[in-house]
């Protein structure tokens, strides 16, 4: 369905784990967000798609606390959290992952896990372990070790437990970082382009761990996906927002977003409306390319 004001979000906030109301930013003179609003249910997948430099990385910005919007307002769990610092939204159950993964390249995939359960949990271990970046000064307790197993069973990543991070593919140190976010106990994860620059296998296997985390979560966790693969996106998604220069053109299920005649427009041209199982339009719109989001100044899209 496409979007003007709509007072659902109103009514939306209180119930979603994350929600962005009346978002506007402004870069000098540049509008990147415009009057935007999204909410992410418990227990969901939900997609943030659009063209290149639509706005997608501003919002994930304002989201995570690494932007102040000009107004509009941040809620988790339905706590006001605009004013909040990106380290005070994660401990209120906010994780986010980067489109290049950032991990300690001394450290296993085992350790990882160890070192991000502590940064929530064992403050004082996890500055410790940090500041030697090597190994962690600090064998892991058996509580850490029990969780820690769980979560590298529901990854996959059982059999690579005590291999260093250096030498992994790109997919699966992707899916490490989701591991260390997750190892966080969050209730809500953006994922920024976590399929950008994988191969068929890869994206399946993280598609697929993705799915698994959601349905096995005890708490209802929630994954917001930035992603240009309009495909996936359309697979895993319960709910999609779509984003163009700066203001949300359509939200829905994936059903009503394929259908969406503006998305087609302005997001869906021939090819990717083709991949995603959608009749091209009689006119198609533009169609985003791999290349990194068009940005502007002080802006991540």
């Amino acid at each position: 369905m496409s979007v003007a004001a709509d007072p659902r979000h109103t009514a939306s906030r209180a119930a979603s784990v994350l929600a962005a109301t009346g978002v506007t930013v402004r870069f000098g003179g540049v509008v990147a967000l415009s009057n935007v609003s999204v909410d992410v249910p418990p227990g969901t997948i939900v997609g943030l798609v659009g063209p290149n430099g639509a706005g997608k990385s501003t919002l994930f910005g304002v989201m995570s606390g690494l932007l102040r919007p000009a107004s509009g307002r941040v809620f988790i769990d339905g706590r006001d959290v605009t004013a909040l610092s990106p380290q005070l939204r994660a401990r209120l159950g906010l994780a986010r992952t980067f489109q290049h993964p950032e991990l300690f390249m001394g450290l296993t995939v085992r350790e990882h896990l160890v070192v991000a359960h502590r940064a929530r949990y064992e403050r004082r271990r996890f500055w410790s372990d940090l500041l030697s970046f090597r190994a962690l000064l600090f064998p892991p307790t058996e509580q850490e070790t029990d969780q820690v197993d769980e979560l590298l069973d529901l990854l996959g990543l059982s059999d690579l437990a005590a291999t260093q991070v250096s030498v992994l593919p790109l997919g699966l140190a992707r899916l490490v970082e989701v591991g260390r976010a997750l190892a966080t106990h969050p209730s809500v994860v953006l994922l920024d382009e976590p399929l950008s620059g994988l191969d068929v296998r890869a994206t399946d296997n993280l598609t697929a761990a993705f799915e698994r985390v959601v349905v096995n979560s005890a708490n209802g966790l929630s994954l917001l996906m930035v992603e240009h693969d309009v495909a996936s996106v359309l697979a895993l998604s319960g709910r999609i927002f779509v984003l163009n220069f700066g203001q949300l053109i359509a939200e829905g299920t994936p059903e009503e977003i394929r259908a969406d005649p503006a998305v087609r427009d302005a997001y869906l041209g021939d090819e990717d409306a083709t991949a995603a199982g959608v009749s091209p339009p009689a006119a198609g719109g533009a169609v985003p390319t791999d290349d990194d989001e068009t940005t502007t100044p002080g802006s991540e899209s």
